[in-house]
Parts: C-alpha cells; sequence; structure tokens
C-alpha cells in the first residue's frame, strides 16, 4: 500500500480532546475529508478496549485505501495485521520492532533532536515524526519544544546526511499554522511530506472539513517541489499531437523546464519511453493512421512503465472520434487523462453533442468534482477536468484549482500546452501523479495570470510571448529558492459526496 503522509491523524481518545464522540465515527469523517495516514494511540484504555478499538479502526482504514499505524503497542500492531507502528524515544527498540513486524511493515519513529532522526533513519525507520513543534495539550511528556526553526535544523541535517526519509512534523499543528510551518521547512532543502495533527481533527466539531482544508494546504505547499524537481531533472515530454499546435507546445516545455520531442511516427517511441520521459497522446488530429501510431507508443510507454497523458481533443464531437476514445481506453493505461467537461464526459461514457474542441459549461462545480473522482476511480488514473474552475481527481482525492485567464481560451493549443506541462510535472515526479498534475495545472494558470497583468499585453497575441517568458520566470525562480509566486495559487480540496 502507498503511503500518503499529507494529512496524518493521531487519535485522541482522552475526553478532554475526543468529548462524548466516538472515535471510530470521527476517524471514518476525518478519512472522508481527506486524511491520508491514521494512527491510534491509546495509552489508559484496557488491552481488550486497545485490541478491539484497533480491529475497528483497521477495518475502516482499509475501506478507505489509508494506512493503520498503532502507537508504541507492537503488540497489537502484530494480532490485527495492521499496516504498521509508530515508536517513541522512550518505547520499545527500533530493531526490536522491526525483528517483531517483518521487513514490510511500516515503522515510524518520534524525532525531537538531529541525533535523533539521524540514527533513526539510518537504523532504517520508514518515516519520522518531527516535534513537539509547538505546545500542546495531548501530549504532557514532551522533552522540549522545537518550533518551526528546530523542525527545519533537522531536516536540513537530514538533507546534508543525504537521507531521503519522509518526515512529517507534530506538535499543536492545525490550519492556522499550517502554511507557514511548510513554508519553513521548504528552506531547509528538504521539505515535510505531511502533518501529523491530533485535537485540530479529533475535538472538531466538523472532521472532514478540518482534514480537506489541511489537504489542501499541505498540496498547495508541496508545488513547488514538484516545479524544482522538472527543472533539475529536465524530462522529455514527448508529444504525438497535431502540428497546429507543436511549435507551442515544444516552447512550453522548455519554459517550464522539460525537454521536449515533436514525434507522431510510433516505432521512434520504443527507444524514447527509455529515456525517463512521458508522453502526450493528444487527439487533435484523428486519422487511421495516426490512431494506430497512438496504440503503438502507448504500449512502449506502458511497457517501460513510463506515464502517459491522454488529451482527447474534441472527443464528443464525431463518431470517429468517439470511437478513437474507446480505441485507446481498451488498448492500454492511462496515469492522467486531461479535457474539458464534453471530452471527459465523452471519456467517462456519456453521449455528448460536442462542438467543435469547445466544452459547455452545463455542470455544477460539484457535479463536475463527481465526475473527474467517477473517472479516476473507474480508470485508476488522475483526470483533469479544465474550466474556468480545474478539478483533479485520483480517486481519493479531489482537488480544486481556481487560477488562469481568459486569454488561455483565445488561443490555439493552451489546452493541448497544458498538456505538455502536466505530463512534464508527471515524468519529474513519479511519486504523486495527483500533486504533478495540481503542479502542473497551477503553474500553468498563475503563469496566465501574471502575463496577462504586464503591461505589454493587449490581447491574445502580445499574451503568448509573455505566458512564455511567466513560465520560464516561475520555473527559474523555483530553482532558486524564490516561491512567492505560489501566493497566488489559489487550490483546496473538495467535498465530494457519494452518490
Amino acid at each position: 500500500m502507498a503511503v500518503d503522509y499529507s494529512v496524518y491523524l493521531v487519535t485522541d481518545s482522552t475526553p478532554a480532546i475526543l468529548g462524548d464522540k466516538d472515535l471510530i465515527s470521527v476517524v471514518e469523517s476525518a478519512l472522508r475529508g481527506g486524511t491520508t495516514l491514521v494512527q491510534y494511540r491509546d495509552k489508559t484504555s484496557t488491552n481488550e478496549v486497545v485490541l478491539a478499538t484497533a480491529k475497528k479502526l483497521h477495518h475502516l482504514t482499509k475501506s478507505f485505501g489509508v494506512p493503520l499505524l498503532i502507537n508504541d503497542r507492537v503488540d497489537i500492531a502484530v494480532q490485527i495485521g495492521c499496516e504498521g507502528v509508530h515508536i517513541g524515544q522512550d518505547d520499545m527498540e527500533f530493531e526490536k520492532a522491526r525483528n517483531l513486524l517483518g521487513p514490510d511493515k511500516i515503522i515510524g519513529v518520534t524525532a525531537s533532536s538531529k541525533e535523533e532522526a539521524l540514527k533513526a533513519s539510518a537504523a532504517g525507520a520508514n518515516y519520522l515524526g518531527l516535534g513537539t513543534v509547538f505546545s500542546t495539550a495531548t501530549k504532557k511528556d514532551t522533552k522540549s519544544i522545537i518550533g518551526p526553526s528546530g523542525v527545519s535544523e533537522i531536516l536540513s541535517a537530514l538533507h546534508q546526511a543525504g537521507h531521503s526519509i519522509p518526515t512529517v512534523c507534530i506538535g499543536g499543528i492545525n490550519a492556522s499554522n499550517t502554511t507557514d510551518v511548510l513554508a519553513q521547512s521548504a528552506s531547509s532543502h528538504k521539505s515535510l511530506d505531511g502533518v501529523a495533527v491530533v485535537s485540530a481533527i479529533i475535538a472538531a466539531d466538523d472532521p472532514a472539513a478540518v482534514s480537506r482544508d489541511l489537504l489542501g494546504k499541505v498540496i498547495r505547499a508541496k508545488i513547488p517541489d514538484v516545479v524544482g524537481t522538472v527543472g533539475r531533472k529536465t524530462p522529455l515530454s514527448h508529444n504525438m499531437t497535431n502540428l497546429v499546435v507543436q511549435n507551442f507546445a515544444a516552447n512550453v516545455a522548455l519554459c517550464v523546464g522539460a525537454s521536449p520531442i515533436m514525434s507522431n511516427y510510433a516505432e521512434e517511441a520504443a527507444d524514447l519511453a527509455k529515456l525517463g520521459g512521458a508522453l502526450v497522446l493528444n487527439m487533435g488530429t484523428v486519422t487511421p493512421e495516426g490512431l494506430k501510431n497512438y496504440v503503438q507508443a502507448l504500449k512502449a510507454y506502458n511497457d517501460a512503465n513510463r506515464p502517459v497523458v491522454l488529451d482527447p481533443v474534441g472527443a464528443g464531437a464525431t463518431s470517429v472520434r468517439r470511437q478513437a476514445v474507446k480505441t485507446l481506453l481498451t488498448s492500454g493505461k492511462f496515469t492522467i487523462i486531461k479535457g474539458n467537461q464534453s471530452e471527459i464526459q465523452t471519456v467517462h461514457g456519456a453521449t455528448v453533442t460536442q462542438r467543435g474542441v469547445d466544452s459547455s459549461s452545463s455542470l455544477t462545480i460539484p457535479q463536475r468534482a463527481q465526475l473527474v473522482r467517477s473517472l479516476a476511480r473507474q480508470r485508476q488514473c488522475v483526470v483533469l477536468l479544465t474550466g474556468a474552475t480545474d478539478l483533479i481527481s485520483d480517486g481519493r482525492r479531489t482537488i480544486r484549482i481556481d487560477n488562469g485567464h481568459e486569454y488561455l481560451g483565445m488561443i490555439t493549443g493552451t489546452g493541448c500546452t497544458l498538456g505538455t506541462t502536466v505530463s512534464a510535472m508527471a515524468a519529474a515526479y513519479e511519486e504523486d501523479y495527483l500533486l504533478a498534475a495540481v503542479a502542473g495545472t497551477v503553474m500553468f494558470g498563475v503563469a496566465a495570470e501574471k502575463a496577462a497583468r504586464r503591461e505589454d499585453v493587449r490581447g491574445p497575441g502580445s499574451f503568448v510571448p509573455a505566458f512564455l517568458d511567466e513560465l520560464f520566470g516561475i520555473k527559474r525562480a523555483t530553482g532558486d529558492g524564490d516561491s512567492t509566486w505560489l501566493e497566488l495559487a489559489r487550490v483546496a480540496a473538495v467535498d465530494v459526496v457519494d452518490e
């Protein structure tokens, strides 16, 4: 099971925090809101109560595809077969815990100093919980309050030692300070992977809303990591696209830090797939020969286990395009599917009459959020629905982005070049394709806003070169450690109600 440390819930069963609420119900609400990892911590209940509660929690977390860890109690973790444990400095020794659990279970370790962090990382811990960051009433045996600066010092030490271990911070973390703590950690050359939260969720009137808010903040804070990784890796973006957009797409790829190649000849795909990049299949021009090339290239990239972005341009416009979509969907697996509302509806299976490559706006944002999540689950991929509000989902997390400018809709190929941008992010940041898609979409939208505000931009014609400049400027600034452009990002997690 993949581990996402973004919103790490640590439970507390004491009346002072939980009150008279049911713990299982609180955790279920948090999971629906976006909690990505759960640690069951209960140091006061009897063994029977802890075991029974742990079993219920594990049944619940498995239904959400989220790992469950047990605090300290390795014996309980072994009995219920959950995904792992978290141990503090005064708990069981790491080596003993590993021997009891086996090599495949998750073991996290608390670290409040550089020495503790380096020791745990070297021993083989799967992740570190750094803190206590701020004073908190939920844990009274804290050795010291290290503050955000202490977190940054530990992260810097891990970076200097070459340790890439995932990290979360814990202790007094809530919605009001999460952004600042994450921003401070980013200056240490090794960013936090998430935040661990106790009372801010457990004591909340609406745990789902708090979890959702935290998820949006964490994802937003991680965007510069993705953009910076593209700049460092210069990944290949292989575009099989229409002639109208090839030059524009190549320039966009270069400006975001990727290395573009425009090749519609599938015989090259097997060799290109071995270069560590990503493939964009853009249906702007559909011909029998072109479709055959798409299918062959898709297989080559699937065989190489490399990301593939599908851009089903005008998918609902003609029977030929609808059939082409069906052919592609049955020929291989896509990492990201990007399109406007009508295109995504067509891919999902709806019968939609579409005029050219334009999209109607008949669905509300909640309905579109439901659509992208449903398709993401159906195809087991990330889905990006473009519009005035972009919506992105991997089937569990659903994110809205409200960046961009109307000039993007007045220029041929901007939707296609967003696919190119997202492909670069996916090629460079394979650990989280949803985050890669979010980062590419935000970078694209913010660059458009910055370009449109420039005095030398008077309309679509002067917008294009300014847009390329702003994409490049964001890439360069991020590489230099300047992420102030992120202040313009409007990113939030979305509540999607099951039908």
